[in-house]
């Protein structure tokens, strides 16, 4: 998520002559033909096959522990802990490779405010959906009787709530994060404040932790098409797949809400546009 954005020169007056970085090309064919691309996306498929190892297998531990003991396990402070930690962890480790995006939806909101290019974009995403299975079924391979017996970790609307209120809960969680991941890389926050540095991994994944603190009992937290797709695949029961589209439809109406908010209201770039527009007629 970091590296996406490119930092403004530091000097005395940076906040003053700082430029915006153009815009990525909406295709850079020229990114097929070097290796950092594709180290890139092998960083994107490892980091989410990591993340949904650790995460997926906390829950169904959680689910294990308190079926014997009410009061036994991590609970749901510990699971949120789990995903939100690492999310900071693996954002820390990858940042200067990929990106660290680790999320279809970061990934799709960061190319919505040209930050990625197309290419780019599906082939992390696609990176991010086999890295998820993958991990799921590690999980699976290693826990087969608890994996299927504690629901596989897989994202279902609880009972008690309808599709509408789950499908809000995860386009608000979804803001929350890409909005997040926007504030703490802004190169411009950054050459203006550079005396108050921002580890952007630290708020991302806190982001992360309190997102699942809220969501967690109406839709088990998606907020990560690739997470939700990964425990589908392996787990494979209706449910799962009946749910499915909230996990797709939400984090990616919350991720374009957050580009457009940060990128057009707080950064400017409608009137910017106007201006531009204005002058050249």
């Amino acid at each position: 998520m970091a590296k996406d954005i490119e930092g403004a020169e530091h000097g005395e007056f940076a906040s003053k002559d700082y430029q915006d970085p153009p815009p990525t090309p909406l295709f850079d064919a020229e990114e097929l033909t070097k290796w950092s691309f594709y180290r890139a996306v092998i960083a994107e498929f490892v980091a989410t096959l990591l993340f949904l190892y650790i995460t997926v297998l906390t829950v169904i531990g959680y689910k294990s522990q308190s079926e014997v003991d009410q009061c036994g396990g991590v609970g749901i402070l510990g699971i949120a802990w789990a995903f939100g930690g690492m999310i900071f962890v693996l954002v820390y480790c990858t940042a200067g490779i990929s990106g660290g995006h680790i999320n279809p939806a970061v990934t799709f909101g960061l190319f919505l405010a040209r930050k990625v290019s197309l290419i780019r974009a599906v082939l992390y995403i696609v990176a991010q959906c086999l890295g998820a299975i993958c991990g799921v079924g590690l999980v699976k391979a290693f826990q087969k009787s608890y994996y299927v017996k504690y629901g596989g970790g897989a994202n279902e609307l609880a009972d008690g709530y309808n599709k509408g209120t789950g499908l809000g809960a995860e386009i608000i969680g979804t803001f929350v994060l890409v909005y997040t991941v926007f504030s703490a890389t802004d190169p411009k926050r950054n050459a203006r404040d550079s005396h108050v540095p921002v580890l952007a991994p630290l708020p991302i994944g806190f982001a992360v932790f309190i997102v699942h603190l809220a969501t967690i009992p109406i839709t088990g937290t998606g907020i990560n098409p690739a997470r939700s797709f990964g425990a589908a695949v392996i787990y494979n029961k209706d449910k799962a797949w009946d749910d499915q589209w909230i996990f797709w439809l939400g984090p990616f109406i919350g991720a374009a809400i957050a580009a457009f908010y940060h990128q057009y209201i707080l950064r400017a770039g409608a009137i910017k546009a106007l201006g531009s527009f204005r002058s050249n007629a």
